[in-house]
Formats: C-alpha cells, structure tokens, sequence
C-alpha cells in the first residue's frame, strides 16, 4: 500500500452538493478502452485520495452497499482508537464468510477538486485491496463505474472528469 501526505487543501475546498447547473450525459465510448487490454475481466481499482492521502488498490465495487476499510489502511493513516465509532452489524465476506467489523469511521475522499464523506467500515480481515468503495460514494458523487473501460466518471464543474483504474 502506498499512503503519502499530501499538501492540505482542506480549507479551500468544498463537499459535493446539489448545484444549480445541468448534469452533464455521462456515456462511455469504445475510446474509453484505449490504454486497456481487451478482452479482460478486471475488476476496477483505483488510486483515491482519502483523508488527504493517496490511497492505491481501492477496489470500486458498484454492487456493495458500504465502504470497508481493511487493516494496512487504518495503520497507514495512523487512525487511533478513539478516532472510530461503534459498528456491530456483521458482514459478509467475498468467501461468503460473516465477518464481524470492528468499527466505523467518518472520512473525506477526494477526486479532482470534489469531495464526499463516507463512513468506512473497519474490518479485520485479509484483503488484497486496501479500501472498498461502494453504492456511497458512487451515489453521492453522482458517478458511473464500467469495469470493462476501467473508469469511474462523474458529472462536475458544468463537465465529465474521470478517474482512470489502475
């Protein structure tokens, strides 16, 4: 994993929110496969920027419906104890396994110059991936994920940005 501080932005920007301006048509193009191998059955993960660090192999996984942190993310952003809240709803694994949290904690993710808080759950389990996003983030951005183009887009600013998998 690869967890680096970068410079704070926090006072100037500003949480995703309604705006008054016209969504833009998010569409994807057979361009939008360029730079991937084709055919392929990768899932998406990206590089995110969470509590203002660049977080690798984040896994997008538009059929979960919450955010789960797993442990070399919580050591790399040196979270502490009181920092977490309570979560006692099991969950279930990718193995079909109950997995019971161990809490929850409230973080911003950046993308670009947006920015949505999400509540991650903290599990204690061995994943491939340091950090899951989920139905959330994707709804509070107002993004499309296709694994087959290995993108997320999202309408902002009046436009459509990206965010390209790894």
């Amino acid at each position: 994993m690869s967890v680096g501080r970068l410079p704070s932005e926090a006072d100037g920007r500003e949480t995703k929110r309604a705006r008054g301006m016209a969504t833009p048509l998010i569409g994807f193009l057979d361009e939008d496969k360029l730079g991937t191998l084709q055919p392929h059955d990768d899932a998406l993960v990206v590089t995110l920027r969470i509590d203002g660090y660049d977080v690798e192999r984040v896994l997008v996984d538009q059929g979960s419906a919450v955010e789960v942190m797993y442990p070399n993310l919580y050591k790399g952003l040196k979270l502490k104890p009181e920092d977490l809240t309570t979560y006692d709803s099991p969950l279930v694994s990718f193995e079909g396994k109950i997995v019971t949290p161990k809490s929850m904690i409230r973080l911003p993710i950046q993308t670009d110059s947006d920015v949505v808080e999400v509540d991650f759950i903290v599990v204690d389990a061995y994943s491939p991936y340091t950090a899951i996003v989920a139905q959330p983030w994707l709804h509070a951005l107002g993004a499309v994920s296709l694994t087959l183009h290995q993108k997320v887009k999202y309408p902002s600013e009046g436009r459509v940005k990206e965010v390209i998998g790894n």
